[in-house]
């Protein structure tokens, strides 16, 4: 399975607890989440399940599980915490319940513990129960919860500077849930500004608040208009994920290639099952470094 951004960023690691501050931090543990999954060898998907329901129902999806290791049997656990975004996207966890949000408490799975042979494959069966008394409200209009497989037999590495290194995966599958016919998505972009900073370069910060009532998955292009020339550069595809209420910042690096210039940067967030378009203009002078 080819792993996306999105997925290594539920390949945890002990401590248990991670918090990015800043974007150096986001691209230094997403390097080694990518690394460390390619060492272990733990494969679970879909990364993402979304379930709706009203109160009093049950709903059941599936989790594939798959060991790709040609030499190593796995002994494997599932568990449930709970999770939210930091303000720069990233993945915070907390104990399972804790959280407005959560419905961990709700979800239940076919096995707890299990093994996997090599090359062996194991579909999960994941049963949500809704509580009777579960009811829509503006504060809380969707639920979360993260399922975790999680390696319980770390298998050793080669000695390190006389250190014995042991590597355990648990691979995260986020869990969604809404109520029938509650789904108003929106965002507002809020602030637009050009940073200029020594220690990770020139990039522009974008704020904006989810307003709607559901989870946004959408992306975000910028578009860099020269004043003087008329040349047009473009920055792509950036994705994004949120959830009801949060706020957040997001930052695109300026291209390498764009000369020195006054310019009118346009940046728009497409989301929604209609590609909804919001956009926020700013201008700038931009002054080229090598």
């Amino acid at each position: 399975m080819q792993v996306s951004e999105d997925t290594c960023f539920f390949m945890y690691f002990y401590p248990k607890y991670i918090f990015m501050k800043n974007l150096i931090a986001s691209f230094f543990l997403l390097f080694i989440a990518t690394v460390a999954f390619s060492q272990t060898g733990l494969t679970v998907g879909p990364p993402r399940l979304y379930f709706v329901g009203d109160a009093g129902q049950a709903q059941t999806q599936y989790v594939d599980v798959t060991n790709p290791s040609k030499d190593y049997t796995l002994e494997l656990g599932v568990s449930f915490e709970d999770w939210s975004y930091s303000e720069y996207g990233d993945n915070v966890l907390s104990p399972k319940g804790t959280l407005p949000t959560s419905c961990a408490n709700w979800l239940s799975v076919s096995e707890s513990y299990f093994s996997l042979k090599p090359g062996e494959s194991k579909r999960l069966q994941l049963n949500m129960q809704v509580p009777k008394d579960a009811k829509f409200t503006a504060e809380v209009p969707v639920h979360t919860a993260m399922l975790f497989v999680t390696q319980l037999n770390p298998r050793a590495r080669e000695k390190q500077e006389g250190a014995n290194i042991r590597l355990a995966v648990r691979s995260g599958v986020k869990v969604y849930h809404r109520f029938n016919g509650r789904e108003t998505p929106d965002l507002e972009i809020t602030n637009l500004v050009y940073k200029d900073v020594d220690s990770v370069g020139q990039f522009l910060e974008v704020s904006y608040d989810v307003t709607g009532n559901i989870w946004l998955e959408g992306r975000l292009r910028a578009e860099f208009l020269n004043q003087e020339t008329g040349e047009k550069e473009v920055v792509d595809n950036l994705n994004f994920y949120c959830l009801p209420g949060d706020k957040r910042k997001q930052y695109i690096a300026i291209p390498k290639s764009l000369k020195s210039g006054n310019y009118l940067v346009s940046v728009l967030a497409f989301y929604g099952d209609q590609d909804v378009v919001k956009i926020a203009e700013l201008e700038f002078k931009h002054v080229a470094k090598n």
